[in-house]
């Protein structure tokens, strides 16, 4: 990676937006809905080593890619965050989202907390914003209406639920309830618009150099 590569100082340098949620949150159709209304925002695509899910798109959704496939790269140090979660790889390579960045583009990555605050460890300036559902009650409908989810793998989404949220509430830049998804959408929207807007990393802090 080149020595610059962490730099949060250029003025033309891009916003990085890191959108994480719990299972059943609605991460996914929000950055969905951030991406169409915004074209100037890119979308760094993940590998995985997981199963495709029905609808879900090569190249759109995901890097559906083998264990080896996977593995080369991340012994190469080629990912920006990368973890395991009952047997699957996931990971968002490194080179395309430093790129994006020094050319001056808005760059949005759908990671989950530990990817998060992996990502903000390797570029601090990364805006990490935390979508949750409004309840159990309604994450587990959510979990339920996707027909790909075992009961015993919806429990543990849940159980997970309370850690994340209190790691996110402690180290994210902004919570966001998803109990609207229009209302929702637009607020994370706002908080990416602020930080363009105001060009400095968060909490009023001023950028390197000043």
């Amino acid at each position: 990676m080149p020595a610059d590569a962490h730099r949060a100082d250029r003025a033309d340098r891009g916003v990085l937006l890191v959108l994480a949620g719990t299972s059943g949150a609605g991460k996914g159709t929000i950055g969905a809905r951030l991406r169409a209304a915004d074209p100037s925002l890119h979308w760094s695509v993940s590998w995985t080593t997981r199963a495709r899910r029905a609808r879900e798109r090569e190249g759109v959704d995901y890097h559906f890619v083998t264990r080896d496939e996977f593995e080369q790269l991340r012994d190469a140090g080629g990912f920006l965050e990368w973890f395991e979660v009952y047997g699957d790889l996931k990971g968002t390579p490194m080179q395309y989202v430093v790129d994006e960045l020094e050319a001056g583009h808005d760059v949005m990555l759908e990671v989950d907390v530990q990817g998060a605050l992996a990502v903000k460890q390797a570029l601090p300036e990364a805006l990490l914003v935390f979508v949750r559902a409004p309840s159990r009650e309604e994450q587990r409908r959510r979990l339920e209406s996707r027909g790909s989810e075992t009961e015993a793998s919806i429990e543990r989404r849940l159980a997970r639920a309370e850690a994340e949220e209190q790691i996110a509430g402690e180290a994210f830049d902004a919570v966001v309830v998803n109990d609207d998804l229009e209302r929702a959408t637009r607020e994370v929207a706002a908080i990416l618009r602020a930080r363009r807007d105001r060009g400095r990393p968060p909490h009023g802090d001023p950028p390197h150099g000043d």
